[in-house]
């Protein structure tokens, strides 16, 4: 059997009103050796309770344009803050950790994270003309509520720091870490530049490989500079792939 080609998935964290301008640079990055827009987009509809996403509006408009353009959209969390309290010393450190409060689904319960998603889903559904292709939580980060509530509202993808999967079923379509980066801190810039480096020079080519950008590396001209080395060293000898290709077949 003939050895599946490496695939690149690529996909912009953060996207809102509040961080348009960067969403904007982090597109051109990406996209740059693209023939048409093969990436993702993750929507936050109310980034921190500040920044709502509204039928009618000029961001409104350019989501529908991004998505009639091939841009893949998923709904990513509601506020995106985290205002749990979360109970059991790996969700705490998890919440401490792992993201700077941003893990908005870590500790929500399920009738609270069910609610979310389907009010996001139906926000961007309304806004872009069709189904959302997925949620991935804020920080990558599911308690049981969010789990759970991802297969009871339906969405047909859900993705973490290790895989991508289908929610009805629990099959794992793609498996690999996700490269990504950090700009919080001094020492985050640089292991994120150190772990970015280990890829361009190691990665061995996957059938699926993930890369994810968020606004804030766009205020750091050394992260910058490596999403755009590492974009087009991951994609030499791969193809840009899109997230609905990992969607179920109509009918299975």
């Amino acid at each position: 059997m003939a050895r599946p080609e490496p695939s690149l998935l690529v996909s912009i964290h953060d996207v809102s009103p509040k961080f348009e301008g960067a969403v904007d640079r982090l597109a051109d990055i990406v996209s740059r050796d693209m023939a048409t827009p093969a990436y993702a987009m993750l929507v936050v509809p109310d980034h921190w309770g500040d920044a709502p996403i509204r039928a009618g509006t000029p961001f409104a408009s350019r989501l529908r344009a991004w998505s009639d353009a091939g841009v893949d959209m998923f709904v990513h969390g509601w506020f995106h803050l985290d205002r749990s309290e979360h109970e059991g010393a790996m969700a705490r450190f998890k919440a401490k950790r792992m993201t700077a409060g941003e893990g908005e689904f870590l500790g929500l319960d399920h009738a609270t994270a069910r609610a979310r998603m389907a009010d996001g889903r139906k926000l961007i559904e309304d806004i872009i003309g069709r189904a959302p292709v997925g949620f991935i939580a804020p920080a990558w980060l599911y308690g049981e509520g969010a789990l759970q509530a991802l297969s009871d509202e339906g969405f047909a993808l859900a993705e973490d720091h290790m895989k991508v999967w289908r929610p009805a079923t629990g099959e794992v379509v793609a498996r690999g870490p996700v490269i990504t980066w950090a700009s919080r801190s001094r020492w985050r810039i640089a292991s994120s530049l150190a772990v970015a480096a280990a890829a361009r020079a190691a990665l061995p080519r996957k059938a699926w490989m993930r890369l994810a950008v968020h606004p804030g590396d766009t205020n750091i001209a050394s992260l910058t500079d490596s999403i755009a080395r590492t974009v087009a060293s991951l994609s030499h000898g791969a193809r840009f792939a899109r997230y609905r290709e990992l969607l179920p077949a109509v009918g299975t």
